[in-house]
């Protein structure tokens, strides 16, 4: 959520900066500024009123020690006036600040400078690119179609309990599935994330805290007996782990790292883009989350950056990253890098990854604070990145390992796996 000072002081170079998302941000800033000065006038009001309240309830008191009766009685009559004036400035005033509250909540993050311009993802800037696309031999497979020949990973068994996107993964494709968690928590560690282990639901507070609430509600599972949701992404527990905290500056840097399943309930669709493991209800992702100094948090995005580009390099599967234009971007982000790995057999590249930084954004929303070494109070910066998003890295694995006598293993996930080839 941005900063109510700062869209009061710049209101014109925010608009500015939201026109890379394609917004026309000037009426919603200006009605927060309106609802601001609402907001302020009715504090004064109401504060001037109890402190006149105030001020007649003391001198009621003087003169009925006085003996002073009949002017008491005047003056409770005044004060009884002001009583009722005073609820109804606090109702108004309430009224004020939820409107606020509600016009904030629409406004997405400022892009950060390096950010492109663009509509859709289609104009993304490709800012690297690594590995070599390997030659498949003639009849390769795309992963759904090798997870039936070997049966390792079965989609119709799972729409039979579940439905459609919650697969059922079966002796080496679970192996698998469970090998490639277990190297990404190792490798996160010994990068000197903190493995934790968070709650799968989260309250109402958090999903605001992290801004997947109201933005996307659609999207997210709702319990409505408890009013709780089902993670979309470790990212929602995580960070909130640190909600309402003051931390001092030499806290820096906290660093997390999380497995969980995620849940997300996505618009259907149909066609190759969308089959197997492409997109899912119900996937399992590992994620690295940062709280840095605002001073650090651009070169702790690099050191994310080059962590995510270690694994893939470990797992030698060809990828590429995009820096996303203005348009593609997160709601809640300034900067985001995306991750793609090539798919030979679907030969289309696959996102398994992103590595954002929300800068102040979600720290203000989940009022995460540091005094700095003056004393001062001010908003820590968050960041978070898949590290990594399974299903696509194992369709990755499935069709660029593929050969006649079966899908090879990347020698890094061998020990994990305790099986070198799925034949």
């Amino acid at each position: 959520m941005l900063q109510l000072h700062t869209i009061r002081e710049n209101k014109e170079g925010i608009a500015t900066a939201l026109k890379k998302r394609n917004i026309d941000a000037e009426p919603v800033l200006s009605a927060i500024i309106a609802l601001d000065e609402k907001r302020r006038s009715l504090q004064t009001e109401l504060d001037g009123t109890l402190a006149e309240s105030n001020k007649l309830s003391k001198e009621i008191g003087m003169l009925f020690k006085s003996g002073k009766a009949k002017e008491a009685n005047v003056l409770k009559e005044q004060t009884a006036g002001l009583k009722e004036a005073a609820k109804q400035l606090g109702e108004d005033l309430n009224a004020a600040a939820t409107a606020l509250q509600e016009q904030l909540y629409q406004l997405p993050n400022i892009p950060h400078e390096s950010v492109p311009a663009g509509d859709s993802d289609e104009d993304n800037e490709e800012v690297f690119r690594e590995g070599d696309v390997p030659t498949l031999s003639q009849g390769a497979l795309p992963h759904w179609e090798l997870a039936k020949k070997y049966d390792i990973i079965d989609f119709e068994l799972g729409v039979k309990v579940t439905g459609a996107g919650f697969p059922v993964y079966k002796g080496k494709g679970a192996r698998l599935q469970r090998a490639l968690i277990s190297y990404f928590l190792d490798k996160n560690t010994e990068a000197g994330y903190v493995e934790v282990q968070p709650p799968l639901m989260v309250n109402e507070s958090s999903g605001y805290g992290t801004g997947q609430l109201p933005d996307k509600e659609g999207q997210m599972y709702h319990v409505q007996a408890d009013d709780l949701y089902l993670i979309p992404t470790a990212e929602v527990p995580i960070t909130n782990l640190h909600r309402g905290d003051m931390l001092v500056a030499q806290d820096f840097p906290i660093r997390y790292t999380g497995y969980t399943p995620c849940f997300r309930r996505e618009a259907g669709s149909y066609g190759a883009h969308v089959r197997g493991l492409n997109r899912l209800h119900q996937f399992d992702k590992v994620e690295i989350v940062r709280v840095d100094h605002p001073s650090n948090s651009y070169e702790a995005l690099d050191e994310m950056v080059e962590h995510v580009k270690g694994i893939l390099r470990d797992l030698e599967l060809p990828y590429r990253i995009l820096r996303l234009c203005g348009g593609d971007l997160g709601f809640t982000a300034a900067l985001t890098y995306d991750f793609e790995v090539f798919s030979t057999a679907q030969d289309r590249w696959l996102e398994i990854s992103s590595v954002s930084n929300f800068e102040t954004f979600q720290a203000n929303r989940l009022k995460l604070r540091f005094k700095d070494e003056n004393g001062k109070s001010q908003l820590a910066h968050t960041l978070n990145g898949s590290a990594l998003a399974l299903p696509r890295v194992l369709a990755g694995i499935l069709e660029n390992y593929q050969t006649p006598e079966g899908i090879k293993i990347p020698k890094v996930l061998v020990p994990y796996c305790g099986f070198e080839t799925i034949s």
